[in-house]
This record gives C-alpha cells, structure tokens and sequence, in this order.
C-alpha cells in the first residue's frame, strides 16, 4: 500500500524487518518447545535463544542466491547463532514457520482494526444520540418520501458497523492459529505437543488440522470481512456525499481554514474524504476475489496463495485501518445543518405528508382510491410548482368536504414520525 494511506501503527507491522522478527519469535519458542520435551539439546536452546537474530541486508543478499526466502532468512540467522544453529528449524517445514508468523502479524493487524473500529461505533453512537430527534427526510429513489429523524440515519450506520464488529471479532478469532506439523500436516517428524507449546507461548490456538499450511478458507473469511466492512464505509460515505449536495446541503465535511476546493471554482467545497473513502471501498473489494481463490490449492499445499498474500493482506488492513480512521475523523466534524433539514421537510408545502394525509382522508371518503386521487392531483401540481401543497389541500373544495381545515393541519406535524424514536433506539443501542 502506497505510503498515503498507511498509517504507520499499521504499516510497521507489514514491514520486511516485522516479518523476519515475527518469524524469528517462532523459531525461537519452537527450539525452546524442542529444549523442553528433550528433543534438541538445552545448551542449544540457550545459545540460540541468546544469539538468534539477522540482518536484513544480508537476508536479501542470500535469497538472490538461494531463491527461497526462509532458507535465506535460516542462514542468516545460523551466522549469527554459530555451531548450535544446527538445531534451529529442526524438523520444521516453511509454512511451520512462515504460516504461524503470518497469523500472529494477522492477530495484531486484527486487533488494531479491531480497537478503530470500537472507536469508529462509539463516534456514530454519539452522533445518532445527539440528533436523535432532529427532523429530516427520508428519501426513497432519491426521492422525498417521508420525514424521519437523522438520529435515525445515523442509528442505522451504527447497526451496521455492529454487524461489521462481530463478522470482524469471528474472523480475528478463527484465524489466531499456529501450526508446526510439517511437511504433509501429519506430525511425522515433531509430536503435536511442540505445537501446541509453541502456539501456547505467542497467544494463538494449534489449528484443528492442516496439511503443509494453514487452511486458507480462514484468510479469506478475514479479507471478505473487511470487503464487507469497506462496503459498509461506503454505504455511510455515500450517503455523507449526497446529503452534501448544493441542493439538499443537510451534512457537510468540515472545511477547515485555508482549505481550497477548485484549483478552478473558489466558492467549492467537495465531500473529498467521503469520496476517497468510496474508493478505499472498492479496493477493499477486490481484495476479495483472490482470497477466495486461494482457498483451493493442489494437494497437499503449492505457492500459488503465496504471491497473492504478500499483497493482499498488508493492503487490505492497512487500508481498512486507514479508511477506519479516516471515518472515524470525518463523523466526529460532520457538520449539520438542521435548519436545512427542517427546511426540506416542509419542501414544496410538506409535500411529504401526502400519506397522513391520505390515510385521514380514505375513511372519511370511503375509498382509498378516491382519497388518493384528491391528494395525488394536489401533490402532483406542488412538485411541478404550480403551488403549496398544504394551501392547495385546504384550498381543494373536495377534501374540505371531508375534512375540516384542523383535521388537515394535524396531517402536517412532525410528533407521529418521531413517536416511536426512542422504541428504536432502544433496539439498537441495546447492548
């Protein structure tokens, strides 16, 4: 991932150097595993333990030579460890040491995600109480429909990001696993409690079974997960974008001083972060694809996963992190303009109360489609701008047969949207 969108608590995890130290951790409390159960000599242990370490320099010199980065990443570290390095690795495969590695650089990206994303519910949770009863419209088609309340809005982004917070917490735990069962999966050469302790010592769990690797159906659960998290970031991007629009203007990005939107226009500001975070989105989702399609691999294990994950998965939890943090910054600088939002409620003559209004007509009319009729035409003339719709209604000779002109006015009032907020509320913000 380009350096613009990694933030450095995330990236370092994904450096070279990180990876090699991640790996080396492994190597480190297998031999101590192997020290224990007497399986590798203890003064062994202790002089790898307290030798054991690599440049990276030299790592790569080796790998142009050898073509095989954990046998270059094996000799650097036997030259620093000396005659004991004998013992290092013993009995282990790559993917023993390559895979637990990688679930362990996963465990920490995850729990990163993981506390951004906390932060992220608790920002929309605030939001959404803050507004709770604060009018706007509801839009079907892009199209005014009814009013709602933008606590509203703002309770369904934070439903969705909790359902985004379970799919995330399920994938973070079913792939903190290790395996050190080599080259087929079937232990033959170091018995599964040298797995175990090892999985023990660096916080994961042996996986149930593996072959040469760690089954990859559990990566792509994580990467479809931050799709779907992407998607989800999106969603309320998108929705930020419109609302910003010139001629609906009810949210707004914080446009702070001595911020320009035009290099051409100087009266623009642009919803920039809600769109950059639409195209994190989509990347997020291609992301996707290839994780699936390293699920399937030939028998017992090939590379053709390798090459993808080496890609995918630094820049898809670097990237869900830095869109995490990015919404996180935005939501907390929204900017609401709720005269603007009340102002469009009543659009047109509060055009969007034609179902209160057809619904106390239908009973007095004694037929749905005649009462709907008589609103329609009068709804229908205030969007074409031919009048307000509520004048028109009381003006309308036919409905004031029906109803009287308080009757009419009681269908123009905000209190039924909001009767059953808090019921909502209460639903959503249960936990």
């Amino acid at each position: 991932m380009i350096a613009r969108y990694t933030l450095p608590e995330m990236g370092d995890l994904w450096t070279d150097e990180a990876k090699f130290r991640t790996w080396l951790k492994v190597e480190v409390e297998a031999a101590r595993a192997m020290a224990q159960a007497g399986i590798i000599p203890r003064d062994a242990f202790r002089e790898i333990e307290a030798k054991a370490d690599f440049d990276l320099t030299r790592i790569n010199e080796i790998e142009e030579e050898v073509r095989h980065d954990v046998i270059a990443f094996l000799t650097a570290v036997a030259e620093q460890v000396g005659d004991a390095a004998k013992w290092l690795h013993f009995g282990m495969t790559s993917s023993d040491v390559g895979d637990t590695a990688l679930c362990l650089q996963i465990k920490s990206a995850t729990t990163l995600l993981r506390k951004e994303l906390t932060r992220l519910r608790k920002a929309v949770r605030k939001l959404a109480h803050k507004h709770k009863m604060t009018p706007c419209i509801g839009r079907t088609h892009g199209v005014v429909a009814e009013p709602t309340t933008a606590g509203l809005k703002f309770a369904v982004w934070y439903a969705d990001l909790t359902r985004r917070q379970h799919d995330l917490d399920d994938a973070a735990e079913r792939i903190a696993v290790g395996a050190i069962s080599g080259a087929v999966g079937n232990y033959a050469n170091l018995p599964p409690k040298i797995e175990a302790a090892v999985c023990r010592k660096l916080g994961l769990k042996p996986a149930t079974i593996s072959t040469q690797v760690i089954q990859r159906d559990l990566h792509a659960e994580l990467i479809t997960s931050l799709a779907t998290l992407g998607a989800t970031i999106e969603k309320i991007a998108t929705e930020i974008r419109n609302l910003q629009r010139t001629e609906i203007g009810e949210l707004r990005e914080e446009f702070s001083s001595g911020q320009k939107g035009s290099s051409a226009m100087p009266h623009k500001r642009n919803p920039i972060t809600a769109e950059r975070l639409t195209g994190c989105a989509r990347l997020l989702r291609g992301y996707a694809v290839p994780a699936l399609e390293n699920v399937a691999l030939w028998h017992e294990r090939d590379i053709a996963h390798s090459s993808v994950e080496r890609v995918i998965l630094p820049d898809a939890t670097i990237l869900a992190h830095y869109a995490i943090v990015t919404l996180v910054q935005l939501i907390n600088r929204l900017v609401i303009n709720k005269d603007r939002m009340l102002q469009n409620v009543y659009y047109g003559g509060g055009l969007v109360f034609s179902q209160r209004l057809l619904l106390k007509l239908a009973p007095a009319v004694g037929s749905r489609e005649d009462a709907y009729r008589l609103v329609q035409r009068n709804a229908l003339s205030a969007a074409d701008g031919r009048g307000d719709f509520r004048a028109l209604v009381l003006a309308d000779t036919d409905i004031g047969a029906h109803l009287s002109a308080e009757e009419i006015e009681e269908c123009f009032t905000l209190d039924r949207y909001q009767e059953h907020v808090e019921t909502i509320f209460e639903r959503v913000f249960a936990e």
